[in-house]
């Protein structure tokens, strides 16, 4: 039987805000970039893409990649490998094993695989899970170890070398999933085919990806749960406001630094044959992720500064309400994704622009506020959260405020 005090919420007064704001501020950028995605898969978006040529199409471009690509993903793995040490360190307080933090990983992989299937083939939940459980035995390692391999997963330049030659030896090839599929007939089963088609193309697609996830994702994440973990273990949460201060002035150079050479990636570098060497672009993307993943990390620094030192607290605040039903309002805008371009709701796939997707994710975000906030004033945990904690303490548990 669990220990009854690990089965309470954490009270009110014990949350720290700052961490749900920043996990709202991560779902939103999340969707932003997401909402491309759903409005046009990988296998069309190039060519889709060309056709907005107009001013405002062309600058929601460049704010997209800019501000948003390959910058969010980064900080929810951050904030999900910080929860899952916090976690780890409230088990082992209680005398827990092992099998509670498996146990919730499980869980976390089969909500994973039911959004796959069912509402969309962008996961990265069964990702984490499977991520999550792996670093869980690291957690006993040295800080030093812990940053080591944080920074080598991240650095390492030659996963798709790696992640091809086991496919080979797997005889598994990602690109005969959707050899059936071109842009148009993905266009026809997602925007007019059935619920059932759209289950078997997401499943295809999913299985298409699985590259890009584990070799791409993948590593990063993992860079930032070792990341999170060692902020966990070190209890940075509980000193926020000084250790945002004390580092300061080396993630300020930093991102100036990397910030430069991403200015010259993605305006200056392909003026040059160099660039579309197949020797050296690898290390250009590389260096780009490395950029994106700093930025990302800038911003959860940005927003702690002004939350301390600022009268801009009162404008961040709306973020922790998304950010206390962060799975939530993941698979929320899921769903919301599938009823606007799919054929069981409005039918839009291929139709919005870039501006038009933007704005999309905004009022969707605002309204995932307005809601988040409401549901909070009457339960304590939102609904998918508090599934995830029925099953994983194996009890109901009441979720009504009294």
């Amino acid at each position: 039987m669990e220990n009854s005090s690990l089965t309470k919420p954490t009270k009110k007064d014990n949350r720290i805000d700052l961490l749900d704001v920043y996990r709202g501020f991560a779902i939103f950028g999340i969707f932003v970039v997401n909402i491309v995605i759903m409005n046009s898969t990988f296998l069309n978006q190039d060519e889709f893409a060309k056709q907005w040529t107009s001013n405002i199409d062309q600058v929601s471009k460049k704010i997209l990649q800019i501000f948003f690509y390959t910058k969010f993903f980064p900080i929810f793995s951050l904030l999900f490998g910080l929860g899952i040490s916090m976690q780890a360190l409230k088990l082992k307080e209680n005398n827990k094993t092992f099998s509670f933090l498996a146990r919730r990983m499980f869980i976390l992989f089969v909500i994973g695989v039911l959004h796959i299937i069912f509402i969309w083939s962008g996961d990265v939940l069964n990702l984490y899970a499977i991520l999550g459980l792996l670093v869980s035995f690291l957690l006993s390692r040295s800080n030093k170890v812990i940053l080591i391999l944080s920074g080598f997963f991240l650095l390492f330049p030659f996963y798709d070398q790696i992640f091809s030659s086991i496919f080979e030896i797997l005889y598994y090839n990602p690109g005969s999933y959707l050899e059936n599929y071109n842009g148009a007939e993905v266009n026809r089963v997602i925007s007019q085919g059935t619920y059932s088609e759209g289950i078997k193309l997401r499943v295809l697609e999913y299985m298409a990806n699985i590259p890009m996830l584990f070799g791409f994702l993948g590593p990063i994440a993992l860079s930032m749960f070792l990341l999170g973990i060692y902020l966990g273990k070190n209890k940075i949460y509980k000193s926020l406001k000084s250790f945002i201060k004390k580092i300061s002035l080396l993630v300020i150079i930093i991102t100036v630094l990397t910030n430069i050479y991403r200015m010259a990636f993605l305006f200056l570098l392909p003026q040059y044959e160099i660039y579309n060497n197949e020797n050296f672009r690898p290390y250009f993307i590389k260096l780009m992720v490395v950029s994106d993943v700093i930025t990302g990390i800038f911003y959860l620094w940005i927003i702690g500064w002004l939350w301390y030192n600022t009268k801009l607290k009162y404008y961040l605040k709306p973020f922790k309400y998304v950010g206390r039903m962060a799975l939530t309002n993941y698979i929320m805008q899921s769903l919301i994704g599938l009823i606007i371009f799919s054929s069981i709701g409005f039918a839009l796939y291929e139709t919005l622009s870039p501006s038009e997707t933007l704005i999309s994710a905004l009022a969707v975000f605002c309204f995932q506020v307005v809601f988040s906030k409401i549901w909070l004033t009457f339960f304590k945990f939102g609904p998918l959260e508090w599934i995830w904690r029925c099953f994983t303490y194996k009890k109901i548990l009441p979720i009504r405020k009294s």
